[in-house]
């Protein structure tokens, strides 16, 4: 079957990047839309932008390269596709929980049609025509709680729950989305998947058991739920409970803590480091003490001692010194805005949110950063008498750097869309 790839240009604020070279589940977009289709396709075609759809007579998968998609939801989009029998986009009912709670706050690339919400992820089995009939794929979802905190923190947009997804689909138009695809939809899904498994497959569930009692292990730390890589160093005082991944060469010291993490290969993880349910990028560095509660920082990111991230997502070669706090909930009860796929604040629909910090950044040691707050690429902040709380958005022309005579030494590699002409853009 052939693969036909559709262009997003929108960059990714404070990224300044296409989402398809953003990293989900510590793998670039593009290649991970790339390993789920594997299965069903044997070429593919990437067109330009406003280039119209090959006309050719055979079975073709049509999306657009800012999807993220489980290999649980193209398997049964697939299935139901095929036994259609005639073109089909991927729809959501509004009133999926998963899909209304968690995908579309924020977005810009679903098209409504009546009750509908169409994606855009097309099946033609006999080449590009105009009717296509909307296909609704359920995804599953079930109501899972991640804090259990006095009452008085739940306020009017209701209790601190997340609808999971047996399956997933979302579009990735704002930084709060990558949030979704990698905690909610990605670890929160794949703990769901393990639950479920458990519940209703006793083989599954006879064969962690059996391993846990081999190894003399507790079940959740037990190399069924806890795969690790090659070459690593795990010291034995370290606590790694599952379903947890683990890369290639990864080194983690005594007294740290991890539960159902994803962490990529190349990681160096000091002492009392404190991780759940958290990505963790290629070549990352955590110092002791640093900790990361359903957190995302992506490849050679370095986190210093004593900074606690919480529903956050840092990007590429980013620094964050010793003893940042990213606060996650306003203490009146507003509702805290994000960055949407226009680049415009509006609401996140979440109680409690993190914030984000781009590519290529430095930032010192010692601040406090609202809720939702976003630090621009390729910015560097000073830890100074002014610049102490981070109460608004900082954008590059922000960047304490700026005024020193060797700025120039720290590039700017991540530019926005209006300032790319003859720049240096940097990419995956």
């Amino acid at each position: 079957m052939l693969k036909v790839i559709l262009p997003n240009h929108n960059r990714i604020s404070p990224f300044n990047e296409a989402a398809r070279d953003l990293r989900i589940q510590n793998t670039p977009l593009w290649l991970w839309q790339k390993n789920m289709l594997a299965p069903y396709v044997t070429r593919e075609i990437e067109l330009a932008a406003r280039a119209p759809l090959p006309r050719l007579h055979e079975a073709m998968i049509v999306y657009r390269n800012n999807l993220f998609f489980d290999a649980d939801y193209i398997r049964v989009f697939m299935t139901k596709a095929r036994k259609l029998g005639h073109a089909c986009r991927a729809a959501f009912s509004a009133e999926d929980p998963a899909f209304r709670e968690h995908a579309l706050p924020l977005s810009t690339s679903y098209t409504l049609a009546g009750n509908l919400y169409l994606a855009d992820l097309w099946y033609y089995p006999d080449g590009p025509v105009a009717d296509v009939e909307p296909l609704v794929i359920d995804l599953g979802s079930k109501e899972v709680g991640y804090y259990h905190v006095p009452t008085y923190m739940a306020d009017q947009s209701g209790d601190l729950v997340y609808q999971v997804p047996m399956r997933s689909l979302i579009a990735i138009d704002s930084w709060v989305h990558v949030y979704v695809a990698d905690i909610i939809f990605g670890v929160f899904g794949r703990g769901l998947r393990s639950e479920t498994r458990l519940d209703n497959d006793l083989a599954f569930k006879l064969g962690i058991l059996g391993r846990a009692l081999y190894e003399g292990r507790q079940v959740l730390e037990c190399s069924e739920l806890v795969k690790v890589g090659k070459n690593c160093v795990i010291d034995p005082s370290a606590i790694i409970h599952g379903p947890t991944t683990i890369g290639d060469n990864v080194t983690i010291n005594a007294g740290a803590v991890i539960e159902n993490c994803i962490i990529g290969n190349n990681v160096n993880i000091s002492q009392d480091v404190q991780l759940m349910l958290s990505v963790v990028g290629d070549g990352a560095f955590l110092p002791f003490r640093a900790a990361l509660f359903m957190t995302t920082i992506m490849d050679n990111a370095m986190i210093a001692q004593n900074t606690c991230l919480q529903m956050c997502v840092v990007g590429r070669n980013t620094f964050i010194g010793a003893g940042n706090t990213f606060t996650d909930y306003n203490l009146i009860p507003t509702p805290i805005l994000a960055r949407d796929g226009h680049n415009e604040l509006n609401q996140s629909n979440r109680p409690v949110m993190g914030g984000c910090v781009g590519h290529n950044c430095r930032i010192g040691s010692g601040m406090i950063i609202f809720p939702a707050r976003t630090i621009e690429s390729d910015v560097v902040l000073f830890a100074s008498k002014e610049r102490r709380v981070i109460d608004r958005d900082v954008r590059y022309e922000d960047s304490d750097h700026s005024m020193l005579r060797n700025a120039s030494l720290h590039r700017r590699l991540y530019p926005r869309l209006d300032e790319t002409s003859g720049a240096d853009v940097e990419s995956w």
